[in-house]
């Protein structure tokens, strides 16, 4: 195995990591801007406030993206696995 193949399977993981995870990071990330800014508006300052939405939000982009992202992954793995022996030495 080589340093190239080393660098190569080693970006295609990150990417996939990067993937996968984005619409998930993506949904979180909007939904908790929202609560802040109607914490913010109200002025209510409740901690467990901000993670229920977050929760919901998270559950719910799964559920939407759920088979996209395992489609995503079975990709990479089915890749690696198919190329397993040229990994071996």
């Amino acid at each position: 195995m080589t340093q190239e193949m080393v660098l190569q399977l080693a970006q295609n993981a990150i990417y996939t990591i990067l993937i996968v995870t984005a619409p998930v990071a993506g949904v979180a990330l909007v939904v908790g801007l929202l609560v802040s800014i109607f914490q913010a508006t109200t002025q209510i300052q409740e901690q467990t406030l901000a993670f229920v939405p977050k929760i919901i939000a998270v559950f719910v982009a799964i559920l939407f993206f759920g088979s996209w992202m395992m489609r995503h992954v079975l990709e990479f793995t089915q890749d690696l696995l198919g190329n397993l022996s040229q990994f071996m030495g």
